[in-house]
């Protein structure tokens, strides 16, 4: 067992009541989970005030002082510890509520210190409350780190002296009892070839970082480190289910595809289209399950390629379905292919949330007796009655709508499972798709079609909200249509568009 596997509460300066805190307020357990426990900020410590250049309140300030006097006032909950403390600029107040007794002996009278937190004024003062405090000498001043780490905490944890400045102190206990013992993950290759720091070091430096440079080369280290393990996991499920998952195999390209190709389809594809058909007709040979995204922006003709692998899969004797987000979209998608399915004798059926029950009952029974090439819905598409006869191809429109649970309900205990088909008109960078989805082949469509114009994408914030109404009122008088799409989180709400338009 690594010695990092070991139970939070052994390491020196926890024990078992600060172990259960840290467990139920941080989740940390074990050494590992603290040296992954990284600051969310640091602060510059470089930079020591003088007490008459203070003169910002909303900011954390530094200063190097000596105390004059202190006193203790009050009784009970009221009493605090008032001390002084002067530079030779001037003289701050600072007030302590908690742990009396123990600053009182700590803070000595003629002392030096070094003072850290935010001021504010009281009674015409400067006044730090509870302020981080270091006792200084001239080396200590001068072996001090500059970049201080500020870790999350708590109440209950600060109740245990568990703030920010102790939770650094346990990491620095931990990283002089575990240093030796983190071992490098990556090869000399590629340490080498990106100029990484050790993963020792850039554990060491991300919580106790010698300078900005060293600190940002730490958080690239660990940043590649997550990203490059994440990757493998994904890749290692890919492999697995391209050697697992067996699937139907497409071997004609028949008459329904080829009517549509040249009787129907009344424009010439792009090479990106014919690129991604060409990726998705390899894929339905393999005899393994198709996993593809197929991402382009709205107007790109994803659904032209949706189309034609609906009916690459007919011709091969196999049902499809196309399961859309919501109940508009999908009757956006029937109406589209409705325009040309008689005419090529494919059957087509619709299923969302408002199909009449008699509906949905003809509908159960034609998908099992294979009466149905092709059924567009919502959601309805994987509730447990709806069977079908040989379900070769699953396109998922906006797929992540839908989780992966639910999306495989449409083959659960399938020995040959449907290849699958996912689209979203989302712009994703490369780098972000093959991160989130990584176990998925991904082709893009990078190109409109001839005489398409682009579509443009703005971002407005909420106090610019006039000038989308304006723009709407505009649009409207012009007579072009406009259409809101609002999330919500049930589809059920109803949402009153007249006050929203009226703005």
């Amino acid at each position: 067992m690594s010695i990092l596997d070991t139970k939070i509460e052994f390491l020196k300066g926890v024990g078992p009541r600060r172990a259960t805190l840290l467990n139920t307020e941080l989740n940390i357990f074990y050494f590992r989970d603290l040296l992954y426990f990284f600051p969310y900020r640091y602060v510059d410590r470089t930079k020591i005030y003088h007490i008459n250049k203070i003169n910002s309140f909303d900011i954390d300030v530094q200063i190097l002082g000596v105390v004059r006097n202190k006193k203790i006032l009050g009784l009970g909950k009221k009493k605090r510890l008032i001390v002084d403390l002067f530079d030779q600029t001037g003289t701050v107040q600072l007030t302590f509520f908690r742990r009396i007794s123990w600053l009182n002996r700590f803070l000595i009278v003629g002392a030096k210190y070094l003072i850290f937190g935010r001021p504010s004024t009281y009674a015409n003062k400067i006044s730090f409350v509870h302020p981080e405090i270091d006792l200084m000498n001239d080396s200590k001043l001068q072996t001090r780190y500059s970049l201080y780490p500020m870790y999350h905490s708590t109440d209950k944890l600060n109740s245990v002296g568990l703030n920010s400045k102790g939770i650094s102190k346990l990491v620095y206990h931990l990283l002089s009892a575990v240093n030796a013992n983190i071992m490098e993950n990556f090869s000399q290759s590629i340490i080498a070839q990106y100029n990484f720091l050790s993963r020792s070091n850039s554990l060491s430096e991300i919580h106790f970082p010698s300078n900005h440079n060293m600190l940002s080369r730490a958080i690239n280290r660990l940043k590649f480190e997550e990203l490059f393990f994440l990757q493998l996991a994904l890749l290692k499920q890919k492999i697995i289910r391209k050697n697992k998952f067996k699937s139907f195999v497409f071997h004609h390209v028949g008459e329904k595809f080829n009517s549509f190709y040249h009787n129907h389809l009344s424009f010439s594809l792009t090479k990106a289209q014919k690129r991604v058909m060409k990726e998705i007709r390899l894929d339905v040979l393999t005899g393994f399950q198709m996993n593809r995204l197929l991402q382009g922006d709205v107007g790109s003709g994803k659904t032209i390629i949706a189309i034609m692998s609906i009916l690459l899969a007919h011709d091969n004797g196999f049902q499809s379905c196309l399961m859309a987000p919501t109940a508009i979209l999908a009757n956006q998608h029937f109406y589209n292919i409705m325009k040309f399915a008689n005419a090529i004798n494919l059957r087509v059926s619709l299923l969302t949330g408002k199909t009449k029950k008699s509906d949905k009952k003809q509908i159960i029974v034609d998908l099992k007796h294979n009466k149905i090439d092709l059924i567009i819905g919502t959601h309805a598409l994987i509730e447990d009655d709806i069977k079908f006869n040989q379900l070769g191809l699953v396109i998922i429109d906006e797929q992540h709508k839908f989780g992966v649970s639910q999306r495989a309900k449409l083959w659960t205990n399938k020995k040959i499972v449907p290849h699958v088909l996912v689209m979203t008109a989302t712009p994703i960078p490369r780098t972000l798709a093959m991160t989130a989805y990584g176990n998925l082949d991904v082709s893009v469509i990078n190109e409109l079609p001839p005489g398409r114009k682009p579509v443009l994408t703005l971002h407005k914030y909420e106090k610019e909200l006039n000038q989308v109404y304006n723009f709407i009122h505009q649009e409207l008088d012009n007579g072009r249509q406009i259409y809101i799409v609002y999330p919500l989180i049930e589809e059920s709400k109803v949402l009153d568009y007249k006050n929203l338009l009226e703005g």
